[in-house]
């Protein structure tokens, strides 16, 4: 996470600019001697040994001694992140924010081999970025990629990287919460920030310096980027320190944005046009007539869009509560998948749609419940 010198004295969601470490004075960080390193497989699952506990600490330190080469530091004339090894061609995944306006980018490997890196592809949307280097083979250690759909809240989740420049730091916790949503660095037309869907929140302690880094399941599989922190706390030095509340971007949106950005440079997301709002209050249910209180109520419709063309409705009337008003649809499923929230409806496009395919709402519109197909935009 990336240095500020100041920041807001209550809790504040520490995203983009502060989710890289500044740069440690020379002399302050060491690396690595030159090693051997064996190539990154997946660990065994670790399963649960009450009677002897030393079982399920062996395989997390069997875990930490096969990924971990495949684990990078990132630093630029700005500051410093984490990263990991993405393949054999030297394909480095990390956040954009580690890298944004960097003029130089050093990538260091755990076997203490440093080479130059250039950024070839970047994601505002999913603050994701690829870096390409030129390295030896043998320094190029792919990390396995998991499945984030599969993934439960309460399980044991690792995270690699560098917080405050200390190099291949290891810290333990477990998914918090899935399907949650970010502002993204992405503006949309009216100048509010589009959303950074299917996030992963941990306990996993990440720090300054942790940005871009990977968030492993117990089988040495990637499953996330972290990415940012949600706190109220700061360092001796003003910066934010980890409170239990951590972001990691979903393995599947990096399965789906990285190729796109080795082999162009950028990804194009599916795109409604519609603005909704989460988690409706009884008050709100009733005030606007709604049969359901689970979904995602839309609130505005923008013009020419995909979802105004197909005809999608916003609220037009007063309903009593200020800003809010009534008529518009209440999206409760999207391809015959049940939604409770707008969360799980971005979740559900940027994981598995594309611009140009298209889905099936299905809309409570007063008393009527309409199945509307939505043919998905790119976002502008």
């Amino acid at each position: 996470m990336k240095t500020k010198q100041s920041f807001l004295a209550f809790v504040v969601l520490i995203l983009a600019m502060l989710a890289c470490q500044s740069p440690t004075l020379p002399g302050q960080q060491t690396s690595a001697q030159p090693t051997v390193i064996a190539p990154v497989e997946a660990v065994a699952p670790i399963e649960s040994n009450a009677v002897n506990p030393a079982v399920e600490q062996g395989g997390l330190v069997a875990l930490y001694e096969n990924v971990n080469p495949g684990t990078v530091a990132i630093i630029t004339d700005q500051g410093q992140g984490s990263g990991f090894v993405y393949d054999a061609q030297g394909h480095i995944v990390t956040n954009f924010h580690v890298i944004e306006g960097a003029t130089t980018i050093e990538v260091r490997f755990t076997s203490g081999y440093v080479t130059y890196g250039t950024v070839i592809g970047t994601d505002l949307d999913s603050d994701l970025a690829i870096i390409k280097v030129d390295a030896p083979a043998a320094e190029l250690h792919p990390l396995p990629l998991g499945d984030s759909d599969s993934l439960k809240v309460g399980q044991t989740v690792i995270a690699i990287g560098n917080p405050f420049g200390l190099n291949s730091t290891m810290t333990v916790g477990i998914i918090s919460a899935l399907g949650r949503t970010l502002a993204s660095a992405h503006e949309a037309p009216g100048g509010r920030p589009f959303t950074a869907g299917d996030i992963i929140q941990t306990d996993a302690a990440i720090n300054p310096g942790n940005s871009g880094g990977p968030l492993f399941n117990i089988n040495g599989e990637v499953v996330g980027v972290n990415s940012a922190i949600r706190t109220n706390s700061v360092t001796e030095t003003g910066q934010p320190a980890n409170s239990g509340i951590g972001f990691a971007i979903s393995i599947n949106i990096v399965k789906r944005v990285a190729p796109s950005l080795i082999a162009e440079g950028k990804y194009d997301y599916p795109y409604l046009g519609i603005a909704s709002i989460d988690s409706l209050s009884l008050e709100m249910v009733e005030a606007l007539g709604l049969s359901a209180y689970t979904g995602a109520y839309v609130t505005d419709v923008v013009s020419g869009g995909p979802a105004d063309v197909a005809g999608i409705k916003a609220g037009t009337t007063p309903s009593g509560v200020p800003s809010l008003l009534a008529g518009g649809d209440l999206i409760t499923a999207i391809d015959g998948r049940v939604i409770r929230t707008f969360d799980e409806l971005l979740a559900y496009l940027i994981t598995n749609k594309g611009p140009g395919d298209t889905v099936v709402l299905t809309v409570q519109r007063g008393a009527e419940t309409l199945d509307i197909n939505v043919e998905l935009g790119k976002r502008p």
